[in-house]
């Protein structure tokens, strides 16, 4: 769907106060239209709706007149640069960015990223810049504890006590 059709639908969204419909067609335009800055600006605006400054920072990262407070959240929310660049959605090379501003922008975090990983990173291949190239698991940080023993038990009896509670009515259904 052309984008100018889709941003007249996301209007009518939001004027029928069909926001997460909204949102979700503007994440699509994201999606589809990583260069265009348009969708990401009005994106920024329906995570105001909700009061998500770290979402609305987010989509406005790239744009030069940009909320400070709002770019302050989304750095804090994403860490660390490779977590900004996924969050950033883009595709491609920086030079197809619509601003210099945004072009700087995005060279500055995957410099950052390629810098904090140590090896070449590139928009197109997300597993370049993931965090944890292994995509391991958290291993529990220490032994088991008295209350995490006690949480298990409790959840245990619970579970047998609603089963034999089950039985009983099965049991005297047929009675």
């Amino acid at each position: 769907m052309p984008l100018r059709e889709t941003l007249a639908r996301v209007e009518a969204d939001l004027e029928a106060g069909r926001v997460p419909v909204a949102r979700q067609r503007l994440r699509g335009l994201v999606s589809s239209f990583p260069h265009d800055l348009a969708p990401r600006r009005r994106l920024a605006e329906v995570y105001r709706l909700y009061g998500d400054a770290a979402e609305a920072g987010r989509w406005t990262y790239l744009e030069e007149d940009r909320n400070a407070d709002e770019t302050a959240a989304f750095e804090a929310r994403y860490g660390s640069p490779g977590r900004r660049m996924r969050a950033l959605a883009w595709r491609g090379p920086e030079t197809e960015a619509a601003t210099a501003f945004a072009q700087g922008q995005l060279v500055a975090v995957r410099t950052a990223c390629a810098e904090e990983l140590g090896h070449p990173v590139d928009w197109d291949d997300p597993a370049s810049y993931r965090d944890d190239p292994e995509d391991r698991c958290e291993v529990p940080s220490g032994p088991w504890t008295v209350g995490g023993v006690l949480a298990g038990a409790g959840c245990l009896v619970a579970v047998l006590v609603f089963l034999a509670i089950w039985v009983n009515g099965l049991v005297a259904l047929f009675d």
